[in-house]
Protein backbone atom coordinates (compact mmCIF):
# COMPACT_ATOMS: atom_id res chain seq x y z
CA UNK A 1 0.00 0.00 0.00
CA UNK A 2 1.10 3.57 -0.99
CA UNK A 3 2.94 4.99 2.54
CA UNK A 4 4.46 1.77 3.75
CA UNK A 5 7.93 1.86 3.77
CA UNK A 6 8.43 -1.85 4.33
CA UNK A 7 6.11 -4.07 2.68
CA UNK A 8 6.67 -7.54 3.32
CA UNK A 9 9.71 -7.83 5.40
CA UNK A 10 11.51 -11.53 5.81
CA UNK A 11 12.84 -12.39 9.40
CA UNK A 12 13.88 -15.95 9.90
CA UNK A 13 11.12 -17.66 6.64
CA UNK A 14 8.64 -15.15 7.81
CA UNK A 15 6.63 -12.38 6.16
CA UNK A 16 6.38 -9.68 8.76
CA UNK A 17 3.69 -7.29 8.58
CA UNK A 18 4.38 -3.98 7.26
CA UNK A 19 5.84 -1.30 9.06
CA UNK A 20 4.59 2.53 7.96
CA UNK A 21 6.88 4.97 6.27
CA UNK A 22 7.70 8.17 8.26
CA UNK A 23 5.49 10.21 5.60
CA UNK A 24 2.55 7.73 6.42
CA UNK A 25 3.15 7.71 10.28
CA UNK A 26 2.69 11.61 10.19
CA UNK A 27 0.06 11.46 8.09
CA UNK A 28 -1.86 8.86 10.34
CA UNK A 29 -1.35 10.70 13.54
CA UNK A 30 -3.05 14.23 11.59
CA UNK A 31 -5.92 12.12 10.82
CA UNK A 32 -6.53 10.63 14.63
CA UNK A 33 -5.81 14.39 15.89
CA UNK A 34 -8.21 15.99 13.10
CA UNK A 35 -11.91 15.42 14.87
CA UNK A 36 -10.52 16.44 18.13
CA UNK A 37 -8.85 20.29 16.93
CA UNK A 38 -11.03 21.86 19.38
CA UNK A 39 -9.99 20.28 22.27
CA UNK A 40 -6.43 20.34 20.67
CA UNK A 41 -6.56 24.20 20.38
CA UNK A 42 -7.72 24.75 23.95
CA UNK A 43 -5.08 22.62 25.14
CA UNK A 44 -2.51 24.25 23.29
CA UNK A 45 -3.89 27.97 24.22
CA UNK A 46 -3.40 27.23 27.34
CA UNK A 47 -0.33 25.63 27.52
CA UNK A 48 0.88 29.34 25.95
CA UNK A 49 -0.49 31.17 28.19
CA UNK A 50 1.17 29.29 31.17
CA UNK A 51 4.16 29.36 29.76
CA UNK A 52 3.73 33.08 28.47
CA UNK A 53 3.12 33.87 32.59
CA UNK A 54 6.27 31.79 33.78
CA UNK A 55 8.46 33.91 32.01
CA UNK A 56 7.35 36.96 33.88
CA UNK A 57 9.21 35.18 36.75
CA UNK A 58 13.00 36.07 35.53
CA UNK A 59 12.22 39.96 34.57
CA UNK A 60 10.95 40.66 37.87
CA UNK A 61 13.73 38.87 39.81
CA UNK A 62 16.06 41.18 37.33
CA UNK A 63 13.89 44.05 38.81
CA UNK A 64 14.32 42.51 42.76
CA UNK A 65 17.92 42.61 41.54
CA UNK A 66 18.06 46.38 40.18
CA UNK A 67 16.21 47.64 43.86
CA UNK A 68 18.83 45.79 45.93
CA UNK A 69 21.47 47.37 43.92
CA UNK A 70 20.43 50.76 43.75
CA UNK A 71 20.06 50.61 47.20
CA UNK A 72 15.79 51.85 46.97
CA UNK A 73 14.22 51.60 49.93
CA UNK A 74 12.69 47.88 50.93
CA UNK A 75 8.92 49.04 50.29
CA UNK A 76 10.33 48.44 46.49
CA UNK A 77 10.22 45.09 46.86
CA UNK A 78 6.61 44.22 47.92
CA UNK A 79 4.90 44.48 44.89
CA UNK A 80 7.74 42.35 42.46
CA UNK A 81 7.22 39.83 45.24
CA UNK A 82 3.17 39.86 45.19
CA UNK A 83 3.81 39.66 41.38
CA UNK A 84 5.90 36.81 41.76
CA UNK A 85 3.26 34.71 43.74
CA UNK A 86 0.43 35.78 41.27
CA UNK A 87 2.30 34.32 38.53
CA UNK A 88 3.36 31.20 40.72
CA UNK A 89 -0.27 30.44 41.42
CA UNK A 90 -1.67 31.69 37.31
CA UNK A 91 0.69 29.45 36.04
CA UNK A 92 0.33 26.59 37.85
CA UNK A 93 -3.64 26.36 37.02
CA UNK A 94 -3.29 27.21 33.78
CA UNK A 95 -0.67 24.28 33.26
CA UNK A 96 -2.17 21.84 35.13
CA UNK A 97 -5.57 22.40 32.93
CA UNK A 98 -3.43 22.59 29.83
CA UNK A 99 -1.47 19.23 30.39
CA UNK A 100 -5.00 17.65 31.48
CA UNK A 101 -6.36 18.52 28.21
CA UNK A 102 -3.33 17.47 26.14
CA UNK A 103 -3.26 14.41 27.98
CA UNK A 104 -7.00 13.77 27.05
CA UNK A 105 -6.33 14.63 23.80
CA UNK A 106 -3.34 11.93 24.32
CA UNK A 107 -5.45 8.88 25.45
CA UNK A 108 -8.58 9.61 22.59
CA UNK A 109 -6.11 9.39 20.11
CA UNK A 110 -4.53 6.50 21.55
CA UNK A 111 -7.59 4.37 21.97
CA UNK A 112 -8.63 5.12 18.55
CA UNK A 113 -5.49 4.08 17.10
CA UNK A 114 -6.31 1.00 19.33
CA UNK A 115 -9.32 0.47 18.05
CA UNK A 116 -8.45 0.68 14.69
CA UNK A 117 -5.44 -1.55 14.95
CA UNK A 118 -7.56 -4.24 16.91
CA UNK A 119 -10.23 -4.17 13.48
CA UNK A 120 -7.71 -3.93 10.94
CA UNK A 121 -6.02 -7.05 12.66
CA UNK A 122 -8.71 -9.07 13.08
CA UNK A 123 -9.93 -8.64 9.83
CA UNK A 124 -6.88 -9.33 8.41
CA UNK A 125 -6.38 -13.09 6.56
CA UNK A 126 -5.81 -15.79 8.52
CA UNK A 127 -2.72 -16.67 6.28
CA UNK A 128 -1.33 -13.22 6.23
CA UNK A 129 -1.18 -13.68 9.96
CA UNK A 130 0.65 -17.15 10.05
CA UNK A 131 2.85 -16.12 7.54
CA UNK A 132 3.78 -13.21 9.65
CA UNK A 133 4.21 -15.81 12.89
CA UNK A 134 2.00 -15.00 16.06
CA UNK A 135 5.76 -13.17 17.78
CA UNK A 136 5.25 -10.31 15.46
CA UNK A 137 1.79 -9.65 15.85
CA UNK A 138 2.53 -10.29 19.57
CA UNK A 139 5.33 -7.88 19.95
CA UNK A 140 2.97 -4.95 18.36
CA UNK A 141 0.14 -5.81 20.24
CA UNK A 142 2.07 -5.34 23.48
CA UNK A 143 5.31 -3.70 23.78
CA UNK A 144 4.69 -1.27 20.99
CA UNK A 145 1.62 -0.37 21.97
CA UNK A 146 3.01 0.43 25.49
CA UNK A 147 5.77 2.11 24.10
CA UNK A 148 3.08 4.56 22.32
CA UNK A 149 0.94 4.51 25.36
CA UNK A 150 3.80 5.74 27.83
CA UNK A 151 4.78 8.33 25.51
CA UNK A 152 1.47 9.85 25.30
CA UNK A 153 0.68 9.81 28.86
CA UNK A 154 4.16 11.13 30.01
CA UNK A 155 6.20 12.43 27.07
CA UNK A 156 3.62 14.15 24.82
CA UNK A 157 2.38 16.45 27.42
CA UNK A 158 5.97 17.01 28.79
CA UNK A 159 7.05 17.49 25.49
CA UNK A 160 4.69 20.16 24.14
CA UNK A 161 5.56 22.08 27.48
CA UNK A 162 8.90 21.84 27.12
CA UNK A 163 8.87 23.27 23.23
CA UNK A 164 6.75 25.88 24.21
CA UNK A 165 9.05 26.78 27.02
CA UNK A 166 11.82 26.84 24.61
CA UNK A 167 10.56 29.15 21.92
CA UNK A 168 8.86 31.52 23.92
CA UNK A 169 11.85 32.03 26.62
CA UNK A 170 14.03 32.47 23.38
CA UNK A 171 11.56 35.09 22.06
CA UNK A 172 11.81 36.61 25.66
CA UNK A 173 15.20 37.30 25.39
CA UNK A 174 15.05 39.52 22.30
CA UNK A 175 12.59 41.48 24.10
CA UNK A 176 15.55 41.70 26.75
CA UNK A 177 18.23 42.71 24.05
CA UNK A 178 18.67 41.29 20.86
CA UNK A 179 22.16 40.70 21.51
CA UNK A 180 21.29 38.42 24.60
CA UNK A 181 19.27 36.04 21.95
CA UNK A 182 22.41 36.13 19.60
CA UNK A 183 24.58 34.68 22.48
CA UNK A 184 22.09 32.21 23.64
CA UNK A 185 22.16 31.03 19.65
CA UNK A 186 25.49 29.97 20.00
CA UNK A 187 24.49 26.63 21.85
CA UNK A 188 22.08 26.25 18.55
CA UNK A 189 24.39 24.63 16.00
CA UNK A 190 25.61 22.04 18.82
CA UNK A 191 22.41 20.76 19.57
CA UNK A 192 20.81 20.63 16.37
CA UNK A 193 23.56 18.47 15.18
CA UNK A 194 23.53 16.61 17.90
CA UNK A 195 19.61 16.24 17.29
CA UNK A 196 20.06 15.59 14.05
CA UNK A 197 22.61 13.03 14.51
CA UNK A 198 20.96 11.00 17.23
CA UNK A 199 17.47 10.92 15.15
CA UNK A 200 19.59 9.58 12.04
CA UNK A 201 21.18 6.86 14.13
CA UNK A 202 18.15 6.35 16.69
CA UNK A 203 15.46 5.30 14.52
CA UNK A 204 16.95 2.47 12.14
CA UNK A 205 18.46 1.47 15.22
CA UNK A 206 15.20 1.03 17.77
CA UNK A 207 13.27 0.22 14.61
CA UNK A 208 15.84 -3.29 14.57
CA UNK A 209 15.52 -3.62 17.82
CA UNK A 210 11.59 -4.39 17.46
CA UNK A 211 12.22 -6.48 14.68
CA UNK A 212 14.78 -8.56 17.16
CA UNK A 213 11.97 -8.48 20.22
CA UNK A 214 9.22 -10.00 17.57
CA UNK A 215 11.72 -12.42 16.49
CA UNK A 216 12.72 -13.74 20.52
CA UNK A 217 9.38 -13.51 21.44
CA UNK A 218 8.35 -15.90 17.87
CA UNK A 219 10.78 -18.21 19.19
CA UNK A 220 10.15 -18.33 22.88
CA UNK A 221 5.95 -19.13 21.89
CA UNK A 222 7.19 -21.38 19.25
CA UNK A 223 9.70 -23.59 21.72
CA UNK A 224 6.65 -23.01 24.58
CA UNK A 225 4.24 -24.17 22.51
CA UNK A 226 5.82 -26.89 21.62
CA UNK A 227 7.99 -27.83 24.56
CA UNK A 228 6.38 -31.71 24.54
CA UNK A 229 7.06 -32.31 21.08
CA UNK A 230 10.95 -30.52 22.12
CA UNK A 231 11.15 -32.86 24.75
CA UNK A 232 9.89 -35.56 22.86
CA UNK A 233 12.74 -35.84 20.59
CA UNK A 234 15.68 -34.49 22.90
CA UNK A 235 16.03 -30.63 20.94
CA UNK A 236 16.31 -28.67 24.41
CA UNK A 237 19.95 -27.72 23.13
CA UNK A 238 18.87 -26.31 19.41
CA UNK A 239 15.73 -24.60 21.09
CA UNK A 240 17.66 -23.35 23.74
CA UNK A 241 20.50 -22.06 21.42
CA UNK A 242 17.93 -20.12 19.20
CA UNK A 243 16.16 -18.75 22.35
CA UNK A 244 19.75 -17.19 23.32
CA UNK A 245 20.86 -15.89 20.18
CA UNK A 246 17.60 -14.00 19.66
CA UNK A 247 17.47 -12.68 23.16
CA UNK A 248 21.70 -11.66 22.79
CA UNK A 249 20.65 -10.02 19.33
CA UNK A 250 17.76 -8.07 21.13
CA UNK A 251 20.25 -7.40 24.13
CA UNK A 252 22.70 -5.91 21.81
CA UNK A 253 20.78 -4.05 20.03
CA UNK A 254 19.32 -2.13 23.30
CA UNK A 255 23.09 -1.92 24.80
CA UNK A 256 23.73 0.27 21.54
CA UNK A 257 20.94 2.53 22.01
CA UNK A 258 22.03 2.99 25.70
CA UNK A 259 25.47 4.06 24.18
CA UNK A 260 24.26 6.38 22.34
CA UNK A 261 21.72 7.91 24.60
CA UNK A 262 25.36 8.39 26.63
CA UNK A 263 27.42 10.26 23.88
CA UNK A 264 24.31 12.13 23.25
CA UNK A 265 23.86 13.66 26.35
CA UNK A 266 27.97 14.48 26.36
CA UNK A 267 27.17 16.46 23.15
CA UNK A 268 25.04 18.40 24.98
CA UNK A 269 27.04 19.33 27.87
CA UNK A 270 28.85 21.44 25.60
CA UNK A 271 26.33 23.37 23.60
CA UNK A 272 25.17 24.39 27.77
CA UNK A 273 27.98 25.38 28.62
CA UNK A 274 28.99 27.36 25.49
CA UNK A 275 25.64 29.68 25.28
CA UNK A 276 26.12 30.10 29.07
CA UNK A 277 29.46 31.42 28.83
CA UNK A 278 28.30 33.47 25.94
CA UNK A 279 25.80 35.50 27.71
CA UNK A 280 26.83 35.97 30.56
CA UNK A 281 29.79 37.66 28.50
CA UNK A 282 27.06 39.44 26.80
CA UNK A 283 25.48 40.79 29.92
CA UNK A 284 28.99 41.92 31.36
CA UNK A 285 29.69 43.91 28.39
CA UNK A 286 26.37 45.80 28.18
CA UNK A 287 26.31 46.46 31.79
CA UNK A 288 29.98 47.94 31.69
CA UNK A 289 28.57 50.04 27.90
CA UNK A 290 25.42 51.33 29.97
CA UNK A 291 23.61 49.00 27.70
CA UNK A 292 21.61 47.40 30.29
CA UNK A 293 21.16 46.94 33.83
CA UNK A 294 22.66 44.27 36.51
CA UNK A 295 19.16 43.35 36.84
CA UNK A 296 18.90 42.54 33.01
CA UNK A 297 21.43 40.93 32.89
CA UNK A 298 20.64 39.12 35.54
CA UNK A 299 17.39 38.02 33.76
CA UNK A 300 18.88 37.36 31.07
CA UNK A 301 21.41 35.14 32.58
CA UNK A 302 18.30 33.09 34.68
CA UNK A 303 16.48 32.93 31.17
CA UNK A 304 19.18 30.80 29.64
CA UNK A 305 19.98 29.14 32.45
CA UNK A 306 15.97 28.27 32.52
CA UNK A 307 16.68 26.59 29.12
CA UNK A 308 18.34 24.15 30.74
CA UNK A 309 15.35 22.19 31.96
CA UNK A 310 13.20 22.18 28.68
CA UNK A 311 15.93 21.45 26.36
CA UNK A 312 17.26 18.66 28.22
CA UNK A 313 13.62 17.37 29.02
CA UNK A 314 12.85 17.65 25.43
CA UNK A 315 15.92 15.99 24.50
CA UNK A 316 15.22 13.28 26.91
CA UNK A 317 11.63 12.57 25.75
CA UNK A 318 13.36 12.15 21.98
CA UNK A 319 14.98 9.13 23.03
CA UNK A 320 10.74 8.66 24.36
CA UNK A 321 9.94 9.83 21.18
CA UNK A 322 11.64 7.83 19.02
CA UNK A 323 11.33 4.62 20.10
CA UNK A 324 7.35 5.47 20.43
CA UNK A 325 7.63 6.82 16.70
CA UNK A 326 9.05 3.36 15.50
CA UNK A 327 6.07 1.13 17.65
CA UNK A 328 3.59 4.15 16.16
CA UNK A 329 4.81 2.99 12.31
CA UNK A 330 4.54 -0.53 13.37
CA UNK A 331 1.20 0.06 13.94
CA UNK A 332 0.43 2.34 11.38
CA UNK A 333 1.51 -0.44 9.06
CA UNK A 334 -1.00 -2.93 10.74
CA UNK A 335 -3.72 -0.06 10.36
CA UNK A 336 -2.79 0.56 6.65
CA UNK A 337 -2.59 -3.07 5.90
CA UNK A 338 -5.21 -4.11 2.68
CA UNK A 339 -7.77 -6.61 3.87
CA UNK A 340 -10.25 -8.32 1.36
CA UNK A 341 -12.70 -6.04 0.37
CA UNK A 342 -15.52 -9.05 1.26
CA UNK A 343 -14.41 -8.30 4.78
CA UNK A 344 -14.67 -4.24 4.19
CA UNK A 345 -18.95 -4.93 3.10
CA UNK A 346 -19.49 -7.92 4.96
CA UNK A 347 -22.72 -6.45 5.80
CA UNK A 348 -23.99 -5.97 2.37
CA UNK A 349 -23.06 -9.28 1.55
CA UNK A 350 -25.54 -11.82 0.19
CA UNK A 351 -26.69 -14.77 2.10
CA UNK A 352 -27.97 -17.95 1.27
CA UNK A 353 -31.20 -18.92 1.87
CA UNK A 354 -32.33 -22.41 3.64
CA UNK A 355 -29.50 -25.16 3.85
CA UNK A 356 -27.39 -24.59 0.19
CA UNK A 357 -25.18 -27.24 -1.06
CA UNK A 358 -21.79 -27.14 -0.93
CA UNK A 359 -19.58 -27.88 -4.30
CA UNK A 360 -15.59 -28.13 -4.48
CA UNK A 361 -14.44 -28.22 -7.65
CA UNK A 362 -10.69 -28.88 -8.42
CA UNK A 363 -9.87 -27.69 -5.03
CA UNK A 364 -5.76 -27.65 -4.19
CA UNK A 365 -3.95 -26.01 -1.49
CA UNK A 366 -0.72 -25.59 -0.64
CA UNK A 367 0.50 -23.93 2.83
CA UNK A 368 4.06 -24.21 1.25
CA UNK A 369 4.49 -23.79 -2.41
CA UNK A 370 5.36 -26.97 -4.15
CA UNK A 371 4.29 -28.49 -1.48
CA UNK A 372 0.49 -29.19 -1.58
CA UNK A 373 -2.13 -30.35 0.58
CA UNK A 374 -5.04 -31.05 -1.10
CA UNK A 375 -5.07 -32.22 -4.53
CA UNK A 376 -7.99 -31.67 -7.05
CA UNK A 377 -10.61 -32.52 -4.52
CA UNK A 378 -13.97 -32.39 -5.76
CA UNK A 379 -17.03 -32.78 -3.34
CA UNK A 380 -20.32 -32.07 -3.20
CA UNK A 381 -22.08 -32.11 -0.17
CA UNK A 382 -26.11 -31.91 -1.02
CA UNK A 383 -28.22 -29.35 1.24
CA UNK A 384 -28.56 -30.82 4.45
CA UNK A 385 -26.71 -33.54 4.43
CA UNK A 386 -23.85 -33.96 7.02
CA UNK A 387 -20.67 -35.52 5.59
CA UNK A 388 -17.88 -36.87 7.89
CA UNK A 389 -14.99 -36.22 6.74
CA UNK A 390 -12.13 -39.15 8.10
CA UNK A 391 -8.84 -40.14 7.08
CA UNK A 392 -5.38 -40.20 9.04
CA UNK A 393 -3.16 -37.55 10.74
CA UNK A 394 -2.01 -35.19 7.98
CA UNK A 395 -4.60 -36.72 5.06
CA UNK A 396 -5.74 -32.73 4.90
CA UNK A 397 -9.23 -33.09 6.99
CA UNK A 398 -8.65 -29.53 8.83
CA UNK A 399 -7.27 -27.42 5.48
CA UNK A 400 -10.47 -28.82 3.74
CA UNK A 401 -12.50 -27.78 6.92
CA UNK A 402 -10.75 -24.64 6.83
CA UNK A 403 -10.91 -23.47 3.36
CA UNK A 404 -14.36 -24.32 2.89
CA UNK A 405 -15.36 -22.09 6.23
CA UNK A 406 -13.21 -19.23 4.26
CA UNK A 407 -10.67 -19.03 6.75
CA UNK A 408 -8.78 -20.12 3.55
CA UNK A 409 -8.61 -19.15 -0.48
CA UNK A 410 -7.67 -22.65 -2.37
CA UNK A 411 -4.68 -21.78 -4.30
CA UNK A 412 -6.62 -23.31 -7.26
CA UNK A 413 -9.87 -24.44 -7.90
CA UNK A 414 -13.71 -23.31 -6.38
CA UNK A 415 -15.71 -23.59 -3.83
CA UNK A 416 -19.44 -22.19 -4.07
CA UNK A 417 -21.84 -22.29 -1.52
CA UNK A 418 -25.19 -21.88 -2.88
CA UNK A 419 -23.76 -19.83 -5.76
CA UNK A 420 -21.43 -17.55 -3.00
CA UNK A 421 -17.74 -18.23 -2.41
CA UNK A 422 -16.56 -18.75 1.63
CA UNK A 423 -14.85 -16.46 3.32
CA UNK A 424 -14.06 -15.25 6.94
CA UNK A 425 -16.10 -12.47 7.06
CA UNK A 426 -19.12 -14.71 5.52
CA UNK A 427 -22.58 -15.72 7.43
CA UNK A 428 -23.05 -18.58 5.25
CA UNK A 429 -20.70 -20.86 7.20
CA UNK A 430 -20.23 -21.59 10.74
CA UNK A 431 -17.13 -23.22 12.25
CA UNK A 432 -16.89 -24.91 15.19
CA UNK A 433 -13.25 -25.94 16.15
CA UNK A 434 -11.46 -28.35 18.76
CA UNK A 435 -9.96 -25.19 20.16
CA UNK A 436 -12.74 -23.37 21.75
CA UNK A 437 -12.29 -20.10 23.44
CA UNK A 438 -14.13 -18.74 26.52
CA UNK A 439 -14.16 -15.34 26.17
CA UNK A 440 -14.25 -13.29 29.98
CA UNK A 441 -17.17 -11.83 31.37
CA UNK A 442 -20.84 -13.08 32.01
CA UNK A 443 -21.88 -16.19 30.12
CA UNK A 444 -24.66 -14.42 28.72
CA UNK A 445 -22.91 -11.94 26.89
CA UNK A 446 -20.09 -14.56 25.20
CA UNK A 447 -23.53 -16.05 23.90
CA UNK A 448 -24.42 -12.39 23.00
CA UNK A 449 -21.47 -12.53 20.68
CA UNK A 450 -22.85 -14.96 17.94
CA UNK A 451 -26.20 -12.59 18.22
CA UNK A 452 -26.22 -9.44 20.27
CA UNK A 453 -29.91 -8.80 19.77
CA UNK A 454 -30.67 -12.52 21.47
CA UNK A 455 -32.98 -12.08 24.48
CA UNK A 456 -32.28 -14.18 27.54
CA UNK A 457 -35.19 -16.84 26.47
CA UNK A 458 -33.36 -17.34 23.10
CA UNK A 459 -30.52 -17.56 25.24
CA UNK A 460 -31.81 -20.22 27.51
CA UNK A 461 -33.36 -22.00 24.51
CA UNK A 462 -29.91 -22.55 22.62
CA UNK A 463 -28.51 -23.80 25.81
CA UNK A 464 -31.50 -26.39 26.39
CA UNK A 465 -30.80 -27.69 22.58
CA UNK A 466 -27.24 -28.73 23.43
CA UNK A 467 -28.53 -29.78 27.01
CA UNK A 468 -25.99 -27.25 28.83
CA UNK A 469 -29.37 -25.03 30.16
CA UNK A 470 -29.14 -27.48 34.15
CA UNK A 471 -25.68 -26.51 34.65
CA UNK A 472 -25.74 -23.02 33.46
CA UNK A 473 -28.38 -22.25 35.50
CA UNK A 474 -27.13 -24.02 38.20
CA UNK A 475 -23.80 -21.72 38.39
CA UNK A 476 -23.65 -18.74 41.16
CA UNK A 477 -25.36 -16.28 39.50
CA UNK A 478 -26.83 -18.19 36.31
CA UNK A 479 -26.26 -16.86 33.10
CA UNK A 480 -24.78 -13.66 34.71
CA UNK A 481 -22.05 -15.80 36.27
CA UNK A 482 -18.62 -14.47 35.01
CA UNK A 483 -16.81 -17.17 32.91
CA UNK A 484 -13.42 -17.50 31.39
CA UNK A 485 -10.36 -15.73 32.89
CA UNK A 486 -10.53 -14.31 36.38
CA UNK A 487 -14.03 -16.15 36.54
CA UNK A 488 -15.84 -19.42 36.94
CA UNK A 489 -13.80 -21.74 34.71
CA UNK A 490 -15.69 -24.14 32.44
CA UNK A 491 -14.64 -27.60 31.62
CA UNK A 492 -13.60 -28.71 28.36
CA UNK A 493 -16.90 -30.36 27.60
CA UNK A 494 -18.76 -27.44 29.08
CA UNK A 495 -16.93 -24.85 26.80
CA UNK A 496 -17.96 -27.32 23.59
CA UNK A 497 -21.48 -27.12 24.66
CA UNK A 498 -21.26 -22.93 24.70
CA UNK A 499 -19.31 -23.23 21.48
CA UNK A 500 -22.83 -25.24 19.90
CA UNK A 501 -24.90 -22.86 21.46
CA UNK A 502 -23.06 -19.62 19.89
CA UNK A 503 -23.29 -21.56 17.00
CA UNK A 504 -27.47 -22.14 17.04
CA UNK A 505 -27.45 -18.29 18.35
CA UNK A 506 -25.66 -17.68 14.86
CA UNK A 507 -27.72 -19.79 12.79
CA UNK A 508 -25.80 -20.16 9.62
CA UNK A 509 -27.04 -22.59 6.58
CA UNK A 510 -23.64 -24.26 6.33
CA UNK A 511 -21.89 -25.62 9.73
CA UNK A 512 -18.91 -26.90 9.32
CA UNK A 513 -17.05 -29.21 12.83
CA UNK A 514 -13.37 -29.54 12.97
CA UNK A 515 -13.18 -32.52 15.36
CA UNK A 516 -15.31 -30.00 17.95
CA UNK A 517 -16.14 -32.80 20.40
CA UNK A 518 -12.41 -34.44 20.43
CA UNK A 519 -11.28 -32.87 23.92
CA UNK A 520 -14.51 -34.40 25.62
CA UNK A 521 -13.40 -37.66 27.76
CA UNK A 522 -16.03 -40.51 27.21
CA UNK A 523 -18.20 -39.78 29.76
CA UNK A 524 -19.11 -36.60 28.01
CA UNK A 525 -18.46 -37.86 24.38
CA UNK A 526 -21.70 -39.37 24.11
CA UNK A 527 -23.22 -36.05 25.52
CA UNK A 528 -21.57 -33.96 23.13
CA UNK A 529 -22.14 -36.11 19.90
CA UNK A 530 -25.90 -35.82 20.74
CA UNK A 531 -25.27 -31.55 21.45
CA UNK A 532 -23.51 -31.49 18.20
CA UNK A 533 -26.69 -34.16 16.60
CA UNK A 534 -29.43 -31.31 17.54
CA UNK A 535 -26.77 -27.89 16.20
CA UNK A 536 -26.47 -29.48 12.64
CA UNK A 537 -30.31 -30.32 12.43
CA UNK A 538 -31.79 -28.60 9.39
CA UNK A 539 -28.35 -27.18 7.89
CA UNK A 540 -25.61 -28.50 5.87
CA UNK A 541 -23.42 -30.01 7.71
CA UNK A 542 -18.97 -31.16 6.90
CA UNK A 543 -17.58 -33.20 10.10
CA UNK A 544 -14.43 -33.87 11.08
CA UNK A 545 -14.43 -36.52 12.84
CA UNK A 546 -12.32 -37.53 15.44
CA UNK A 547 -14.21 -40.50 16.84
CA UNK A 548 -15.63 -43.06 14.13
CA UNK A 549 -18.95 -43.48 16.01
CA UNK A 550 -19.55 -39.29 14.43
CA UNK A 551 -19.31 -40.93 10.99
CA UNK A 552 -21.37 -43.70 11.49
CA UNK A 553 -24.35 -41.60 12.25
CA UNK A 554 -23.82 -39.19 9.16
CA UNK A 555 -25.27 -39.05 5.78
CA UNK A 556 -22.50 -39.69 3.91
CA UNK A 557 -18.39 -40.85 4.59
CA UNK A 558 -15.73 -38.78 2.73
CA UNK A 559 -12.30 -40.77 3.30
CA UNK A 560 -9.40 -38.38 2.61
CA UNK A 561 -5.55 -40.14 1.60
CA UNK A 562 -2.69 -37.58 1.28
CA UNK A 563 -4.82 -34.86 0.41
CA UNK A 564 -7.08 -36.72 -2.10
CA UNK A 565 -10.94 -38.38 -1.63
CA UNK A 566 -10.51 -41.92 -1.94
CA UNK A 567 -13.65 -43.02 -0.34
CA UNK A 568 -17.37 -42.06 -0.46
CA UNK A 569 -20.55 -43.83 0.74
CA UNK A 570 -22.81 -44.18 3.45
CA UNK A 571 -21.05 -45.91 6.55
CA UNK A 572 -22.65 -49.69 5.63
CA UNK A 573 -21.54 -48.87 1.70
CA UNK A 574 -17.28 -48.12 2.91
CA UNK A 575 -17.94 -51.00 5.08
CA UNK A 576 -18.90 -53.78 2.84
CA UNK A 577 -16.18 -52.37 0.17
CA UNK A 578 -13.39 -53.45 2.55
CA UNK A 579 -11.38 -50.22 1.59
CA UNK A 580 -9.62 -47.26 3.48
CA UNK A 581 -12.46 -46.81 5.78
CA UNK A 582 -13.16 -50.55 6.70
CA UNK A 583 -9.67 -50.64 7.42
CA UNK A 584 -9.86 -47.87 10.18
CA UNK A 585 -12.92 -48.66 11.54
CA UNK A 586 -11.64 -51.80 12.34
CA UNK A 587 -8.82 -50.28 14.14
CA UNK A 588 -10.93 -47.45 15.69
CA UNK A 589 -13.56 -50.33 16.91
CA UNK A 590 -11.08 -52.88 17.98
CA UNK A 591 -9.05 -50.54 20.26
CA UNK A 592 -12.87 -49.53 22.09
CA UNK A 593 -13.81 -51.41 25.40
CA UNK A 594 -17.39 -52.88 24.92
CA UNK A 595 -19.17 -50.21 27.38
CA UNK A 596 -22.43 -50.43 27.34
CA UNK A 597 -23.97 -47.48 26.87
CA UNK A 598 -21.86 -46.93 23.55
CA UNK A 599 -18.87 -46.28 21.77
Amino acid sequence: MAGQAEGNRVEAGRALLPTASPARTRAAVRELLRPHRGLAWAGFGLMVLATSVGLLTQPLLGHIVDVVTERRSPDALTLPVLALTGVAVVQGVTTALGMSLVSRLGETVLARLRELFVERALALPLERLEKAGSGDLNARVTRDVSRVADAVRGALPELARSALSIVLTLGALAVLDWRFLLAALVALPVQAHTARWYVRNAVPLYAKERIATGAQQQQLLDTIGGARTVRAYRLQAGHTRRVTDRSRASVELTMRGVQLVLRFYSRLHIAEYAGLSAVLVTGFLLVRSGSASVGTATAAALYFHSLFGPVNTALVLLDDAQSATAGLARLVGVVDEPVPASAEHADDRPTATGAPSVTLTAVSHAYVPGRPVLHGVDLEIRPKERVALVGTTGAGKTTLAKLVAGLHRPESGRIDIGGLEPDESSRLVGLVTQEVHVFAGPLADDLRLARPQADDEELREALATVGALGWAEALPEGLETVVGDGGHRLTADRAQQLALARLLLADPPVVVLDEATAEAGSSGARQLDEAAERALRGRTALVVAHRLSQAATADRVVVLSDGRVVESGTHEELLTVDGAYATLWQAWSGSRSPAPDGP
